[in-house]
């Protein structure tokens, strides 16, 4: 399986996973000239930007490797430009939530509000 074929499949088992949950999925894979973010879900009053990440050779204990302050800031933009677009959100809460899918074991691992904009 090829790494776009795997990522696919991840988010897939995370919407399944959020679904689950609870969430209703509002976007996934939304791009701005910011960036992308794979998961738009709504949690109550809250607003979730989720990133997945589903590695193969990773451990959790490597996450920073794949979701670095640059990546943080190009999600948290790219959340901004949504809220932009969709302002009947306005108001609402928002969180920053990373999922972590190993698929040699099939663990997900939902980490929520894994970071924050800095001010």
């Amino acid at each position: 399986m090829n790494k776009s074929s795997r990522g696919r499949e991840g988010e897939t088992r995370a919407v399944e996973a959020l679904e689950k949950k609870g969430m209703q999925i509002l976007a996934r894979n939304y791009r701005s000239r910011t960036g992308e973010i794979d998961i738009i879900a709504r949690e109550a009053e809250t607003i979730v930007f989720v990133e997945v990440k589903t590695w193969t050779h990773y451990g959790l204990e490597d996450l920073g490797l794949g979701i670095n302050e640059k990546k943080q800031r190009r999600i948290i933009e790219t959340a901004k430009y949504f809220l932009l677009e969709h302002r009947k959100y306005n108001g609402m809460g928002i969180r920053f939530d990373v999922i972590f899918i190993s698929p040699r074991d099939e663990t997900l691992i939902h980490l929520a509000s894994a970071f924050m904009e800095r001010v």
